[in-house]
């Protein structure tokens, strides 16, 4: 019985969405109705919980791919690949002022 009500829930319920509240309530109506025992709905809330939170990471990581992939699609730059070109832009700054700089030293 126990298996059963398991296999019912995992695929019954989104799992990424289960909270620790919702779980511990789901299992102590199944004790008070006499479906599992106290040892098995610790058992199955301590399941359900590391099912739920391999969920939300798995979520997380595909939303997080989608996102990505979504931004690249549109060509929408990076934190990262704007760093790297406002360090270019001061790199750049430099070499004009030094260059500046040289151009008024060999005036005078």
């Amino acid at each position: 019985m126990f298996e059963l009500i398991k296999k019912a829930m995992f695929t019954g319920i989104g799992m990424a969405a289960m909270t620790k509240d919702k779980v511990e309530e789901l299992a102590a109506d199944f004790i008070k109705k006499g479906d599992l025992s106290e040892q098995e709905g610790r058992k199955l809330v301590d399941e359900m919980l590391q099912k739920s939170e391999e969920s939300q990471a798995e979520l997380k990581k595909q939303l997080d791919e989608l996102v990505r992939s979504a931004l690249e699609k549109m060509e929408i730059a990076r934190k990262e690949q704007l760093d790297e070109l406002r360090d270019e832009i001061r790199q750049l700054r430099e070499m004009v002022e030094k260059m500046q700089s040289a151009e008024v030293d060999d005036q005078a």
